[in-house]
């Protein structure tokens, strides 16, 4: 299988990788799963016994005309604990590394058919300007794109970083929400058989 390199010339990818069909429901549970691992879980209330005080009873048992009580610290106290209280919980759901490769390969494959990835030999961007890097986006005709490198310098880093709708990527970490978070991809040669050894 082939792609447009931005300086007109092809280049030739793994059909395994960029030529599959799409798998709708693989690519819907693994980016959920994703975005649900990447849940703090950390919300926590108390409940009545974690509480501190409420170690008496607040009166007697008898004789007040009011409603027993063993405890100030009853969910129906002011002060007192949560009936329900929130704990601490994990969101992490099980994607096994096949089904993870599978659907990052599946949104290549469809990113590829809809004219959505851009290969370039090199960007050239060697000072940190923003200015030089959105010359060249628009040279490229791009607006919302994710750059994807083998290995990012400090230049494209901070070059990119106040652009909204660009982000940069390594080809050994770009990940299933990412690939779909941005309208078109651009990709460096380096980075594109760097990706292409990761998901073989």
């Amino acid at each position: 299988m082939q792609l447009n390199a931005a300086n007109g010339v092809t280049v030739e990818v793994s059909d395994s990788i960029f030529g599959v069909d799409y798998n709708e429901a693989l690519v819907h549970q693994v980016v959920t799963a994703y975005l649900a691992g990447a849940r703090a879980g950390t919300k926590a209330q108390k409940n009545r016994s974690a509480v501190s005080g409420g170690g008496a009873k607040p009166f007697r048992q008898k004789g007040t005309g009011r409603a027993r009580a063993g405890t100030t610290r009853s969910p129906l106290w002011r002060t007192g604990g949560k009936t329900f209280a929130a704990e601490p919980r994990n969101y992490a759901q099980k994607v096994n590394r096949k089904m993870y490769r599978g659907a990052v390969r599946s949104i290549l494959s469809e990113l590829s058919r809809q004219g959505r990835i851009h290969v370039a030999e090199n960007l050239g961007i060697e000072e940190p300007k923003t200015k030089a890097l959105k010359a060249k986006l628009v040279e490229l005709g791009l607006t919302d794109v994710l750059i994807v490198v083998e290995a990012p310098t400090d230049a494209l880093l901070l070059a990119a970083r106040n652009l909204p709708h660009v982000d940069v990527a390594t080809a050994a970490t770009v990940d299933p929400v990412s690939l779909i978070g941005f309208s078109q991809l651009l990709i460096t040669e380096a980075a594109l058989h760097r990706l292409e050894e990761r998901l073989a």
